[in-house]
């Protein structure tokens, strides 16, 4: 129907529904930037081409998605920070009271410690891409006696694991067993929140394996979780497929232009993305080859200019 001259109610009668259905149709409608006032008929309306509404919500939607990756990357900064302060103010110990834990086996002993005391929740970040099956071994027994309490899991892990049969196969364990996942292109840091109580974070994020530190602190457990909850407000569940956005890139795929921008090299941005060199230059040879660029410089001037960065 196109007839812009009908009421509410006339328009019900001919569509024979009801006249609240017409106005949550109305409502979605302007939602989706679709339906305006009419500047003719006041209490009127008039429709917006799709190409014109639709092509101003994905900009305000781009716009949100970069101020939301511009406060991510403050909370994280602001958290590092912290950590660091943190593991400098405290001693070097193994029992379960301190707060910085020396050794892969000690951290791992105090994970099970943690997990095992959890009432209500634990929520983790999972970087890395790939995980090691023996580790992922050990995690699914932990989980599971987490879970049959009826603890709640949430875990974010690198859209990178999709592609990664033995991790998505965990992903996938995990939500059949009431976990929720979610995947996003990057992670600032391994970290793990017990109860929102209780933070445990690698001391060195290039070496998450060699110390950590447990903090108990209030002020910095709430800003490790609101980085958390940033993060997680974007991020795609496990079994949803990852959207591409305007200009048809995937989130991965975006953010592999926004780290090379940055200046990073093939292997620290595969790093952070779990990927292998090999794959980060393929995915940016299918970039470039999309941008019609013949090197990497052509490609991030065009980047640029088409608004993909």
């Amino acid at each position: 129907m196109t007839r812009t001259d009908l009421d509410v109610k006339s328009i019900a009668d001919e569509l024979s529904v009801s006249e609240e259905q017409v106005r949550a149709a109305f409502d979605q409608l302007a939602e989706l930037a679709l339906l305006s006032p009419s500047w003719e008929s006041p209490g009127g309306f008039r429709l917006v081409p799709p190409g014109v509404g639709l092509q101003g919500l994905l900009d305000q939607r781009h716009a949100e998605l970069q101020s939301q990756q511009d406060q991510i990357t403050e909370t994280r900064d602001a958290i590092a920070a912290l950590v660091r302060e943190y593991s400098d103010r405290v001693p070097d110990a193994h029992h379960p009271g301190a707060g910085r834990i020396v050794g892969m086996d000690a951290i791992q002993t105090r994970i099970e410690i943690l997990a095992a005391e959890a009432v209500s929740e634990v929520a983790s970040m999972m970087p890395g891409g790939a995980q090691d099956p023996g580790l992922i071994n050990a995690a699914k027994a932990l989980d599971r006696r987490v879970r049959e309490r009826g603890v709640d899991i949430r875990t974010i892990g690198l859209d990178s694991i999709r592609k990664n049969a033995p991790t998505l196969a965990y992903a996938e364990w995990l939500t059949g067993i009431g976990a929720q996942v979610r995947t996003v292109p990057s992670l600032p840091t391994r970290m793990l929140i017990y109860d929102r109580k209780v933070a445990l974070l690698p001391v060195d994020t290039a070496n998450t394996r060699g110390a950590a530190v447990q903090i108990p602190d209030s002020g910095t457990v709430t800003a490790v979780l609101a980085l958390f909850e940033q993060i997680w407000d974007v991020a795609t569940p496990i079994g949803t497929p990852l959207p591409k956005d305007q200009t048809g890139l995937l989130p991965q795929e975006r953010e592999l232009l926004r780290l090379l921008a940055e200046g990073m090299t093939d292997e620290s941005a595969g790093h952070r993305l779990g990927l292998s060199q090999r794959t980060v230059r393929r995915m940016m040879a299918g970039i470039m080859e999309r941008l019609g660029a013949r090197s990497r410089f052509e490609a991030g001037l065009r980047a640029a200019q088409q608004g993909w960065l």
